[in-house]
């Protein structure tokens, strides 16, 4: 570098240090009180849907990556679950997996929605967060399409006093609104704020990430958008379609394992089909009614609305086949938790 500071400043030695400029690739992950916008997150910057979104906290059990391919880097997203205060051995498990995946990422983004002020839950997060030293850390604000600017600005400050009090500081703050950037991106509209940023500014995040990423060569090969094997994936789209519209006390107790998925055979090659068998697990026999619905209206609704979002991903026609079954108590049975992949 010390060898470019000689040239004049003109335009195109700037081009030329840019094409020069390495490859970045590596991990990052977004961590956060549970329901903090982070699965949300993960897609707007992949662009497709790849981690499991839901309105109530706690459905993330796997640790999702979605990948962004840039011409200077490539971003690895690793989705993990919220962490938490356990009360069960599940509980457990999942505060295990976030500490292993900060131990081992580039970035930590760390999430806080704009709409809930700083709670013990986000205070006990960051100082966890003040305890990994080299790891750059930023917070983003999420949801800022639910508050007032002067709400907001509140609580950039809130963040960075609070990275203060326990002595570190952010490499970034960033706003952003998932939900208004897809919005923005659904009706083809490049619509950019008053500051002449785009509004969601998922894009302006990606841009902070990317310099924090260490010098490297893709990881991945272009077009990959995730690691998780398509069953995992499959299993999740059918949990996210079974949590829809379920009273308070399901979120935890559905598990979903797929069994098999095989092509149709005899099937002409332009119209292929994909078989998809997949048990839906819930923890006692009275919650099967409350999955299956009425007369099986509930379960033939989840079989719909997966199904389509399954197709979507793999680019094939599927016919989807649902059984609901009761795995007694699996959140706190070392043995069942191993069975349904946890």
């Amino acid at each position: 570098m010390g060898a470019m500071s000689a040239r004049p400043n003109t335009e195109a030695a700037a081009q030329q240090a840019e094409n020069n400029a390495p490859h970045r690739a590596g991990f990052a992950c977004f961590v956060g009180r549970p329901n903090a916008g982070k699965s949300t997150l993960t897609n707007a910057l992949v662009g497709r849907k790849v981690a499991i979104t839901s309105n109530r906290p706690q459905t993330t059990r796997h640790t999702v990556r979605g990948i962004v391919h840039r011409d200077d880097a490539q971003l690895i997203l690793v989705d993990t679950p919220g962490l938490h205060k356990p009360r069960t051995l599940l509980g457990e498990r999942l505060n295990d997996i976030v500490r292993t995946t900060w131990a081992e990422v580039d970035v930590i983004g760390f999430c806080l929605p704009a709409d809930q002020k700083l709670g013990p839950g986000d205070k006990f997060i960051v100082k966890e967060l003040a305890g990994i030293k080299k790891t750059p850390k930023i917070a983003i604000i999420t949801k800022t399409d639910l508050v007032e600017p002067k709400v907001l600005a509140e609580q950039l400050l809130a963040v960075a006093a609070l990275a203060d009090e326990l002595g570190f500081e952010w490499a970034e703050i960033v706003p952003v609104s998932a939900v208004k950037e897809e919005q923005e991106q659904g009706r083809g509209s490049s619509n950019k704020g008053d500051d002449g940023r785009g509004a969601g500014q998922v894009g302006l995040l990606a841009d902070l990430i990317a310099p924090l990423l260490p010098e490297s060569p893709p990881l991945y090969p272009e077009g990959d958008l995730t690691d998780e094997p398509e069953m995992v994936m499959v299993a999740e789209l059918i949990r996210e379609a079974a949590l829809e519209g379920v009273r308070d006390e399901l979120p935890h107790s559905i598990a979903v394992v797929v069994e098999e998925m095989l092509p149709r055979e005899d099937r002409p090659a332009d119209k292929p089909l994909l078989d998809i068998h997949a048990n839906v697990y819930i923890e006692r026999p009275s919650q099967k009614g409350i999955i299956i619905g009425p007369k099986g209206k509930r379960l033939k609704d989840v079989g719909t609305k997966s199904r389509k979002h399954i197709e979507a991903l793999l680019g094939t026609p599927v016919f989807l086949d649902l059984h609901v079954k009761v795995a007694k108590d699996w959140q706190r049975d070392p043995k069942q938790l191993r069975k349904l992949g946890f």
